[in-house]
């Protein structure tokens, strides 16, 4: 079938929860993708930062083939052992001393939230410390729990009445957090660099003075890395750039690279909260998404892509640079490691159009924001490929 096709096909069955381009890919293989008509394009969005190895990168596709012929799923009644070295690898390579497995980002962050409830009631004996601060434009997920958490209206509209214990203080604004604290709080969560909110990257200190307030009051600090995690940003996590350790993290999105996996990983004293019983999820860590998630991370430690990722950002955002001084179009450009965004006066949809049109993958992020996060393979010709697409989209514009 061609992409008409299967296009007319999707309108017929698929429920339309997602604004789609006219785009059907059916083959990828490192920063390049192909649709159902045979046309190339080069991928700037990575399945929106999943894809960090690039599409069907060999040792995933070895873990998942290999496993598949073994068992592709058991019970958490169960040891698995795939599942028991993933949270190995996570956590002697973070501050973290204890793993849970779910499917997504969004699950992650509702057990974050559980844990996070449950471990401070026990800890301080007041049922009354349940609420959680979260920050205005972030964004945590689609379920309930998580859209109550995420900072955007636009994303809870029609959903309420919301799940109550949360509340929303400006990104970057420590006075204000400051002030949002009551006796009813027992967490605060943020996203390190906001993806969703425009790649908005807080200032140097922001992150100590928030880890000081959570310690002056006993709250328990969480990070949502579901997007800005495994190498993204140059580092395995994001939290590494900011000389803070959390309580809780989340993960997601490239976990796996493509396969469907969550985690959140937590300091012991805090993990022991969870007892049997208290959560659980029938598919979290099964054998074979974590055996991608074990290839995963094996490449990102031991193929020089937290470097690379480093590298071909500080080049990216140079050549992104570049294009502001030559178009006022452009006001600001920013991001750490290869998650950068560039912000226009004007909005960004047709751009992405446009670039989609000339077979560039690109995505708009807050209305005026476009967000680049390829995969970590991207070489500078790939980067300069996209960007002489950008070049004359910008130029038409002017």
């Amino acid at each position: 079938m061609n992409a008409a096709q299967w296009i007319e096909k999707a309108d017929k069955y698929i429920m339309k929860t997602y604004g789609r381009y006219p785009l059907v890919p059916v083959r990828g293989e490192g920063c390049r993708l192909w649709d159902a008509d045979g046309m190339e394009y080069l991928d700037f969005l990575a399945g929106v930062a999943v894809n960090n190895l690039g599409h069907c990168h060999p040792r995933v596709v070895a873990a998942l083939q290999a496993q598949a012929a073994e068992m592709i799923h058991c019970s958490n009644y169960y040891h698995i052992p795939n599942q028991i070295a993933l949270a190995e690898l996570l956590c002697t390579h973070s501050f973290a001393d204890k793993a849970f497995f779910c499917n997504s980002g969004a699950e992650a962050n509702e057990a974050a939230i559980k844990l996070a409830r449950k471990y401070s009631r026990e800890k301080y004996g007041d049922p009354e410390r349940y609420e959680i601060i979260t920050a205005l434009a972030s964004f945590h997920g689609r379920t309930m729990a998580t859209v109550s958490a995420t900072g955007q209206e636009k994303v809870q509209k029609f959903f309420d009445p919301l799940l109550h214990g949360f509340s929303y203080v400006p990104f970057n604004d420590a006075e204000a957090l400051a002030a949002a604290v009551s006796p009813r709080t027992c967490a605060v969560m943020f996203e390190p660099i906001q993806g969703e909110g425009g790649v908005v990257v807080p200032s140097v200190d922001y992150f100590r003075k928030v880890r000081e307030i959570c310690d002056r009051h006993g709250l328990l600090l969480i990070f949502d890395e579901v997007q800005v995690g495994m190498g993204r940003t140059g580092k395995l996590f994001a939290y590494e750039h900011f000389d803070v350790t959390p309580d809780i993290m989340t993960l997601a999105k490239a976990l796996a690279g493509g396969a469907p996996i969550g985690a959140m990983l937590a300091k012991d004293d805090i993990a022991a909260s969870f007892t049997p019983g208290t959560h659980g999820s029938t598919f979290g860590g099964n054998p074979l998404v974590t055996a991608a998630g074990i290839a995963s991370i094996r490449a990102l430690l031991e193929d020089g892509l937290l470097n690379r990722a480093e590298e071909m950002g500080e080049y990216l955002l140079g050549e992104l640079e570049r294009l502001q001084e030559k178009y006022a179009i452009i006001t600001d450009v920013r991001g750490i490691g290869l998650m950068i965004g560039m912000e226009l006066s004007v909005p960004a949809g047709d751009i992405v159009v446009k670039g989609l049109e000339r077979g560039v993958l690109l995505n708009v992020a807050q209305d005026k924001v476009l967000r680049f996060v390829p995969p970590l393979v991207v070489t500078k010709q790939e980067v300069n490929e996209m960007i002489a697409v950008l070049d004359g989209i910008l130029e038409e514009m002017k």
